[in-house]
């Protein structure tokens, strides 16, 4: 059952900034209420109130509210007009579509002397033989009844037989309450059978008292059924699907009661789908396993690239994080052996090839594309061997031998080495190349080479300036050794 509070009209008056005292229009439609209160307390100026659309049984705790001028009332559960006396200035009264089944309630609306238009289609009332006459010939200072302009003459001739259609109308009523309290009495005695039926649905539920829990008695059909029913959910499904198509097509009278019903039905359905999609609480999410062992985790489901680079001895994250986040959402933790991202509450964890430094580890985001960029430094730095590229063989030719010298005539794939023999040396020892002079001896003069004889011949393994210069024309590079 809905009832109004204070906090359920303060939500419906935000136009008035949640003030009641001084509110004037209030809408309080579909909200399932059953009773009308405290509004006559609490919103002593309103002018207008809407209450279409709900349970409401009977028209209450409206009398003082002196300003109102127009109430909505359709789609309700009421069967008689009444204390709405103190409504001095009512103006519009709408009970469309209610159970009026009292036509002669309508006279209680000659006090409000303002009301210019009345509402009654719907309601079981308007079937009476006499009905639009009985009305307009009651409530003379009526405009409109039921959205039609009641004329000068209409009023005149509802007058006339004002007496016979009195009578017609009382014994049309009469019917009416005998009909209702058949239908009282059967709406009783469905809802004690209804409540029966399902107390013997409930699971578990087999006939037998405590008692008989030792009982050894051949089972019974009932209770076969039963059991047939838990054991199997398949059918029990099927079974509740049945009887929702017998509640449906199952015709009825059209009563206060079998519209609480089906209400009441709703509202079951609805609050059994609702307990059907709680979700239950999930479990903590492992992050790490009893073992030590961290886990792969991608909760926010990002795109994301794992890179090492060789060259500054470093591990790179690029994390495609959303581009217009907030960096006040992701949170990032760095680890020797993985790194965690928290992005809005999920959480993003990788394992990282290596061990890292998380202290010298650094974290930036590009303000285009909003990417999240870890750069992380290995723990153990590795020596890489760069590789050298060979300089191109230089010729050297020796004025004594003609010949290549032996370190051009090895081979470019074989590796140097280094000779601690000194016999294997064959470099020139530059160090007796000039000799020392003793103190007796006058200046040190150069050593120069003796001339060669004039002769047009020359000794074998040598070779003339001009010669020389004429083989170095092939030779694009020459070096020339010392000369002795």
């Amino acid at each position: 059952m809905v009832y109004i509070t204070e906090d359920l009209i303060r939500r419906r008056a935000e136009h008035n900034e949640c003030e009641i005292y001084s509110l004037e229009e209030v809408s309080l439609h579909q909200q399932d209420i059953e009773r009308i209160e405290h509004l006559d307390r609490w919103c002593r100026e309103l002018r207008i109130l809407y209450l279409q659309n709900n349970l409401i049984p009977r028209i209450e705790n409206v009398g003082r509210l002196k300003k109102l001028e127009y109430l909505n009332l359709a789609l309700n559960n009421i069967e008689v007009i009444e204390n709405l006396e103190g409504c001095e200035s009512l103006q519009k009264l709408d009970l469309t579509v209610n159970f009026v089944g009292r036509l002669s309630s309508v006279e209680s609306l000659r006090h409000n002397i303002h009301l210019r238009e009345l509402f009654l289609v719907g309601n079981p009332c308007t079937r009476f033989e006499g009905y639009r006459q009985f009305v307009v010939a009651a409530l003379p200072q009526l405009k409109s009844l039921d959205g039609t302009e009641i004329s000068r003459s209409e009023r005149i001739r509802a007058s006339q037989g004002l007496e016979e259609v009195r009578r017609r109308v009382a014994e049309q009523e009469q019917e009416y309450l005998r009909r209702r309290a058949e239908e009282k009495e059967e709406a009783r005695r469905k809802e004690a059978g209804v409540e029966e039926e399902k107390k013997e649905r409930k699971p578990g539920f087999d006939g037998r008292w405590y008692t008989d829990i030792n009982n050894t008695a051949p089972e019974s059909e009932e209770n076969k059924e039963n059991r047939e029913l838990k054991e199997n959910p398949k059918n029990l499904e099927e079974d509740e699907e049945q009887r929702e198509r017998e509640f449906w097509h199952t015709p009825c009278s059209f009563t206060p009661e079998s519209r609480l019903e089906a209400h009441r039905h709703l509202e079951e359905k609805r609050r059994a789908k609702e307990k059907g999609k709680e979700k239950k609480p999930k479990a903590p999410r492992t992050l790490i396993t009893a073992d030590g062992r961290v886990l792969n985790i991608n909760e926010p489901k990002l795109d994301f690239s794992l890179t090492e680079d060789e060259e500054n001895n470093t591990i790179i994250l690029d994390l495609e994080v959303y581009r217009h986040m907030d960096t006040s959402l992701i949170d990032v933790d760095v680890q020797p052996s993985y790194a965690r991202v928290t992005v809005k509450g999920k959480i993003f964890q990788v394992v990282l090839p290596a061990e890292v430094k998380p202290d010298s580890s650094t974290a930036q985001r590009s303000q285009t594309t909003g990417h999240l960029l870890l750069t992380m430094p290995r723990a153990e730095g590795e020596i890489k061997v760069t590789k050298t590229i060979p300089s191109p063989p230089r010729v050297c030719q020796n004025r004594r031998g003609g010949g290549l010298s032996e370190d051009n005539q090895r081979k470019n794939n074989v590796p140097e080495r280094l000779e601690v023999d000194p016999s294997k040396r064959t470099a020139v020892d530059l160090a007796n190349i000039v000799p020392r002079q003793s103190a007796k001896e006058g200046p040190m003069e150069a050593s120069r080479p003796a001339p060669p004889p004039a002769e047009d011949h020359f000794s074998e393994g040598w070779i003339s300036d001009k010669r020389l210069a004429q083989s170095r024309r092939g030779w694009p590079e020459i070096c020339e050794g010392p000369s002795i």
